[in-house]
């Protein structure tokens, strides 16, 4: 028997075996019956489990005058705001997983989020429908309630810390709406952070199993046949699998499982309140380190839990509650992973030296009050919805940590003309800083003319508004 032989019964044996935990339990098939099995047991116990989701939705777009005329559209459409009304009706397409037998699927946020219908179809062709009771734009995932169910095959889920880069793996989902379809392959990578969708930041599972559009929110599994990932995304040129795809692990998934047994309609998730960036080979050149580990803390809010428990700027994280850090979208990772309300062990460098400290995990504290307030005066900016930025305001519309000053949090009304955009922070009046809402309003009480000093995405300027 040849070496390529043996090892092809040896990575076959896992799948004749599915409930195998480890290489230390596999044993090669006894027969060509077993060898021809393939991946029948594992599909035959996960694939139930795995449903088709078809959405509605019913979205409403402004028509412009200009539409049609690429000219006059491109220099004009923007200004009729108040203009008709056009509605027209979305149809997409995804997979989900039962992850509990009363009827609780698991889905990608991008598939169901903002659905007006959605209809869950099981693998045995029953209909369901489905509800959204939890969804959780940043993770991508969303926890869909099926109307009327009960009695339905689950998956268990894995702690996904546990997987290595060459597990044999099955992606089992509805691409291209053609129907249930299984595709094989392997882990091909851990720790992936902030590759697809253009997230700001992410912890990923890589496989070469085919993904393709309608996968989305279907299930990757073990060879025991138990959930290891949600399927999100892939890396493609062509709109096909190319063999980079993307799963949230599932001990991500059973946080916003529990967030949703909870009761809650999205996943709270601790307040870091620091910038942190890898380090590079230059880097630990540079802080003279034998080799580069860890993520660099580069900006601290003073409000920080992380300042609070002594982290400092300059400190290198290299892990917490054990498991180590090397990008930020591990950090945020584990952070929501672990939740809010309890401690977690951070260890650190700093001179050299390693320490530990607890740091206590919470969300980011509303305080000062933000004083969200709607400007009735003066005209100008009648409509304006302003806030007082604290740590809670930061968090919620991802503002830069050092951020200050009153927020635009919307324009509506005559202040949709003023120049200003939601995000804006006004820092001054007529060059008299601004620190809060009662000091805008306050500066704003006289006739005439007057100049806003305003941060826009980091850039200062300055806006003149006329009386």
């Amino acid at each position: 028997m040849t070496v390529r032989m043996i090892s092809t019964l040896f990575l076959l044996s896992a799948l004749i075996w599915p409930g195998a935990a480890s290489a230390q339990t596999m044993k090669v098939p006894n027969s060509q019956a077993e060898i021809t099995l393939g991946f029948v047991p594992v599909v035959r116990q996960a694939a139930p489990a795995v449903v088709s989701i078809y959405t509605r939705k019913v979205v409403e777009r402004r028509a412009s005058p200009f539409a049609g005329d690429p000219f006059f559209e491109r220099l004009f459409g923007n200004l009729f705001p108040g203009g008709p009304t056009r509605r027209r009706i979305e149809n997409s397409l995804g997979s989900g997983v039962i992850v509990d037998a009363s009827g609780i699927v698991v889905s990608n946020y991008h598939v169901v989020g903002g659905a007006d219908q959605i209809t869950v179809v099981l693998s045995d062709r029953r209909e369901f429908e489905g509800r959204v009771i939890l969804a959780d734009k940043e993770a991508d995932l969303a926890i869909v309630e099926l109307v009327g169910a009960g009695g339905l095959p689950a998956l268990e889920l894995r702690d996904s810390d546990t997987l290595e880069v060459g597990e044999l793996v099955l992606a089992i989902g509805n691409p291209f709406g053609v129907g249930q379809t299984v595709t094989s392959g392997i882990v091909s990578g851990l720790a992936r952070s902030g590759a697809p969708g253009g997230r700001r930041q992410g912890y990923f599972i890589q496989t070469d199993a085919a993904i393709n559009p309608g996968n989305s929110g279907g299930a990757l599994v073990d060879m025991a046949g138990r959930l290891i990932g949600v399927n999100t995304s892939i890396i493609s040129r062509s709109g096909g699998s190319n063999g980079i795809g993307f799963a949230v692990p599932s001990n991500l998934v059973a946080r916003v499982i529990a967030a949703a047994r909870e009761g809650a309609d999205t996943l709270e998730r601790p307040w870091l309140g620091l910038r942190t960036q890898p380090v590079t080979g230059e880097l630990a050149e540079a802080l003279g380190l034998t080799r580069p580990s860890g993520i660099l803390v580069d900006q601290l809010h003073p409000q920080s839990a992380f300042a609070r428990a002594g982290i400092e700027t300059g400190d290198i994280l290299l892990a917490i509650d054990g498991a180590e850090l090397n990008t930020p979208g591990e950090l945020a990772f584990r952070t929501a992973t672990l939740g809010t309300g309890r401690e977690a062990v951070v260890r650190y460098l700093r001179g050299g030296a390693e320490h530990e400290v607890s740091v206590a995990l919470a969300t980011a504290p509303d305080r000062p009050a933000r004083d969200r307030t709607v400007l009735r005066s003066p005209r100008a900016l009648r409509g304006l919805t302003v806030m007082n930025v604290n740590p809670a305001v930061i968090d919620q519309f991802r503002l830069p940590l050092a951020s200050a000053g009153i927020l635009v949090a919307a324009a509506g009304g005559r202040a949709s003309r003023s120049g200003l955009r939601p995000g804006d922070l006004i820092l001054a009046v007529d060059g008299r800083g601004v620190g809060d809402v009662d000091a805008l309003e306050a500066a704003l009480r006289r006739s005439g003319g007057f100049v806003l000093r305003i941060d826009r995405k980091g850039r200062r300027g300055n806006i003149e508004i006329g009386g």
